[in-house]
């Protein structure tokens, strides 16, 4: 089908399919979404090259992958870019996934923009002073931050999770359960993420009746694995004083800790309680562990939809939406939280 088939198909003239499918805001968005759905139905694919002659846009999103030897995998990642999948293939947006080394990413934004192969970048895995987000604001490109650096203004686009309000009512949960010997498997410490839910956890233990500390022994960072969960969980259970329960970054981390608790024969939730922070992974679902798991809840998936819609409403001018979003978490009580033990 070619673009004279498709406007004749809707009663449209090819001029006003065109400006549709390039996000012209004169065209309003009950014919653009007609257009949209005729495109869908029909197998309709504009020429590329035409396209972008004539609006000056690629029709991509720019994506940038660290990796390098030593480099975990992350199945997050991969969920996060399920999300942006869904909302591209409504508008025909196309993804350029560039790998780079987490020491050239700067570098590698650079390589992306001056391509001209990208209408618009994302960036994720914030850290402490963040120097890509000075980098992108200088850039002439839209951006969007999955995320908050710290330590940085924020004049700029993100959307992210409360992560330390999340961390926070989960350990205030657990005080409130009796537990007083608390501990954490958390991310990377140098991303901001894993920095705002361990100050979470500390916050409430601070703020327990009896002045509760988060000791340095009761805490690992490391990437999320199911293999650093484990070995996380063994060894918090070899301390002198172990603790009564425990908080994981990632459903993921908490498979390894029921893994360790299983093979030291100890009971979830009544020796030891689990809380893990559930990013909605469909091939690990929390209720489905062997003791299902208190959990906080953000889907990353659909914060991967929303981030593509942001940036596309943006490139196409479709519609004005919230340039900073912090979403809340949501508190899951399930049979893996109990009492502290006697």
């Amino acid at each position: 089908m070619n673009l004279k088939q498709l406007s004749e198909l809707l009663g449209l003239s090819q001029t006003t399919v065109s400006r549709a499918l390039n996000g012209y805001p004169e065209v309003n968005a009950e014919t653009r979404q007609r257009v949209l759905d005729a495109v869908r139905k029909t197998g309709y694919r504009p020429n590329r090259a035409a396209q972008r002659l004539a609006t000056g846009r690629a029709g991509s999103i720019g994506l940038v992958m660290p990796t390098a030897d030593g480099h975990d995998s992350d199945v997050h990642f991969g969920e996060f870019l399920a999300g942006l999948g869904d909302e591209a293939v409504r508008h025909d947006f196309h993804f350029v996934i560039n790998p780079s080394h987490p020491d050239d990413e700067e570098a590698t934004c650079r390589r992306l923009v001056a391509s001209g192969n990208v209408d618009a970048l994302f960036i994720a895995y914030m850290r402490v002073n963040d120097p890509r987000i000075a980098l992108l604001k200088s850039l002439s490109i839209p951006f969007l931050v999955h995320g908050r650096s710290i330590g940085t203004p924020l004049d700029y686009p993100f959307l992210d999770i409360d992560n330390t309000a999340a961390f926070h009512d989960a350990t205030k949960l657990l005080v409130q359960l009796g537990h007083r010997r608390i501990a954490l498997l958390n991310g990377p410490e140098h991303l901001a993420f894993a920095i705002r839910r361990k100050k979470g956890v500390e916050r409430a233990l601070a703020e327990a009746e009896a002045g509760l500390t988060l000791k340095e022994t009761c805490v690992q960072h490391s990437a999320m694995t199911d293999e650093h969960g484990y070995r996380g969980m063994q060894r918090f259970l070899a301390l002198a004083e172990r603790p009564t329960a425990v908080l994981c970054s990632s459903t993921v981390l908490a498979l390894g800790a029921v893994r360790a608790l299983n093979q030291a024969g100890l009971k979830i939730g009544s020796d030891v309680s689990l809380i893990a922070h559930d990013d909605v992974l469909p091939m690990l679902k929390p209720e489905n562990f062997s003791v299902p798991l208190t959990t906080t809840r953000s889907s990353l998936r659909t914060a991967g939809s929303r981030i593509a819609k942001r940036l596309i409403s943006r490139i196409l001018n479709l519609e004005t939406l919230p340039e900073q979003e912090l979403w809340k978490a949501e508190l899951i009580v399930r049979a893996s939280t109990g009492p502290a033990p006697r």
